[in-house]
């Protein structure tokens, strides 16, 4: 059964946000929502209940850190006939072990829709007078939440502390990719996208838009890395609502952190402003509730929250043992 909002509340504060256990710290990357860990060859990635936007941490949402976790390894099983994928194992509901890859420093970002609210947004851009966006000739005329006529792909950069638009001539000139590799991955980004907008489709969800990241095996090979259409990388819309709310010039409803966005959007500068206010408990436990809903629509299977003993940082350092002892 889908947890209440009254369970979510009682679990407001029982969150994974940092990542402190027996193991070595020099082998540990700290990002924005998971920490990794280097073991041997491959990686482990634990995926933590922080909740990014605009660079930054804007909170910790009760069990979004497991929903992550098989989101992922759902679409990695759907997508395995698509492209190669690094992961080997889930050992634990917040934990992937993976392949390690050479990663391509650029964020493939395909887009169905006009929509989004920050910076790198199609929609930001396209208000804001830009047509050529990514390498894209946008048309005029176009509204918020209006579909393309085909998916784009406008990548991003990877960078540690602010992502950028670019363009595929840019990835190609500062030599991020070769032309060879990255009309490769921009193949497969739309076939991933395609089999993400069918399947989404069947469970009443739009797939908006999505980051795709990707890089080599020790063979040279390209495979797919890091997390597939989450609702931290991606945009989902509720399909049965979706015309309405359009012609009511309202946004769409969503089950993914954009409400968490348009939030912090409105009540202060999440860019520049220093201190952000904390996001507001019954904020966080919709968001929780949004990513619970995603996981079931997605996956057709019922949500398990799955607790820690005493903690869900000493669950994680138990299943992990064998990678460290």
């Amino acid at each position: 059964m889908t947890p209440s909002k009254s369970f979510i509340q009682t679990h407001l504060s029982n969150t994974l946000t940092e990542i402190e256990l027996l193991l070595d710290a020099e082998r540990k990357y700290k990002g924005k929502v998971r920490d990794t860990f280097k073991i041997e060859n491959n990686r482990i990635l634990i995926a933590t209940d922080r909740q990014s936007a605009f660079d930054r941490v804007l909170a910790a949402v009760p069990f979004k850190g497991q929903v992550l976790n098989n989101i992922s390894k759902f679409w990695f099983e759907k997508t395995k006939d698509i492209v190669k994928n690094h992961l080997i194992a889930t050992p634990d509901p917040n934990v992937m072990v993976v392949k390690t890859a050479e990663v391509f420093p650029v964020e493939v970002i395909v887009r169905g829709f006009l929509t989004g609210s920050t910076d790198t947004s199609a929609w930001v851009n396209y208000n804001n007078g830009i047509r050529d966006f990514c390498g894209v000739t946008l048309p005029e005329g176009m509204k918020k939440n209006e579909p393309f006529k085909n998916p784009i792909i406008t990548p991003t950069t990877k960078d540690k502390d602010h992502d950028r638009l670019i363009s595929p001539a840019e990835i190609i000139a500062e030599k991020r990719m070769s032309q060879e590799e990255w009309e490769e991955v921009a193949d497969i980004a739309l076939k991933l996208f395609a089999r993400g907008t069918e399947i989404c489709k069947k469970s009443g969800l739009i797939l908006v838009d999505t980051k795709f990241e990707f890089g080599k095996d020790k063979d040279g090979n390209i495979m797919l890395i890091d997390e597939v259409l989450t609702p931290d990388s991606s945009r989902f819309w509720l399909s049965e609502t979706f015309k309405e709310k359009i012609a009511q010039g309202q946004e769409p409803d969503n089950i993914d952190k954009e409400f968490l966005r348009l939030w912090f959007a409105k009540h202060c500068d999440p860019y520049n402003d220093k201190v952000l206010p904390d996001a507001p408990a019954d904020l966080v436990i919709e968001l929780s509730l949004r990513y619970i809903l995603s996981f079931e629509k997605i996956t057709g299977e019922a949500f398990v929250p799955i607790l820690g003993n005493p903690t869900i940082l000493s669950r994680i350092e138990k299943n992990l043992k064998k990678y460290f002892s």
